[in-house]
C-alpha cells in the first residue's frame, strides 16, 4: 500500500489523506458529467488510467512540499467522497490555490465546507502560505457559498482556461489571508484533530 506523504487531517466526520494509486477507480467512477461540468481540468471521460496519472503528479508535488492532494474520506462509512487539493503557486511560493469536488451522492451534506475549513487551517501551517485562493464559475453558487462560509472574501473575476472543455471561462475568486485565520468557522463539524 502506498504511504501517506503527509499526516492525514481529521475532522469530526471526515479524514483528508494523501491520494494514492488505489483511489484511481473510485475517482474515475465519481467523475460524472454533473461533477466535471464545474471543474476546469477534469475532462470526461475520466478513465482510471487518467486518474492514476493525476494521482502520480499530485503525489510528486506533495513529495516536493508543494501540494496537499487529499482524498475526502467519510469516517463512518470509509467511503471515498471526492478530492480537495491545496497547491503552492508557481509564481509566488507564499500563495496557494485550493480546488475541491465531491461525487454527486456526497453533495449537500456540508462535507465540502468541513473539508475546506480543515484544509485552510492546516494548509497555512504545513505549506507556510500567506494567502489561499479558490475559484468557481459564477453559476456555481453552492461552491461560492462554501468559500464564503469558510471566511474567504471576494477577490475578483478572472478568465480561466478550462482544459476539460478547451475554452476560457469566467470564474469568481475568493481568498483568505493567514491573518484572517482566527475568523474561520469552528464548531462540531469542523473540529480538527491533528496527530
Amino acid at each position: 500500500m502506498p504511504f501517506d506523504l503527509f499526516q492525514p487531517v481529521e475532522t469530526t466526520r471526515l479524514r483528508l489523506r494523501c491520494v494514492t494509486s488505489q483511489d484511481a477507480e473510485v475517482t474515475s467512477a465519481l467523475m460524472t458529467q454533473a461533477v466535471s461540468s464545474w471543474l476546469a481540468s477534469w475532462a470526461l471521460p475520466f478513465t482510471p488510467q487518467m486518474a492514476r496519472h493525476r494521482i502520480e503528479l499530485a503525489r510528486e508535488a506533495a513529495s516536493r512540499g508543494n501540494a496537499m492532494p487529499c482524498a475526502i474520506i467519510v469516517k463512518d462509512s470509509g467511503s471515498f467522497a471526492g478530492w480537495i487539493t491545496l497547491s503552492r503557486s508557481d509564481d509566488n511560493r507564499r500563495r496557494g490555490a485550493l480546488g475541491y469536488w465531491l461525487g454527486e451522492r456526497y453533495q449537500g451534506r456540508r462535507f465540502a465546507r468541513e473539508a475546506l475549513a480543515a484544509l485552510l487551517r492546516t494548509g497555512f501551517e504545513r505549506l507556510d502560505l500567506d494567502v489561499i485562493e479558490a475559484g468557481a464559475q459564477p453559476e456555481n453558487t453552492a461552491s461560492l457559498a462554501v468559500m464564503r462560509a469558510c471566511g474567504m472574501s471576494a477577490a475578483g473575476r478572472r478568465m480561466v482556461h478550462a482544459l476539460a472543455r478547451e475554452r476560457d471561462e469566467a470564474c469568481l475568486f475568493h481568498e483568505i489571508h493567514r491573518s484572517a485565520l482566527t475568523m474561520l468557522p469552528v464548531g462540531r463539524e469542523v473540529d480538527i484533530f491533528l496527530p
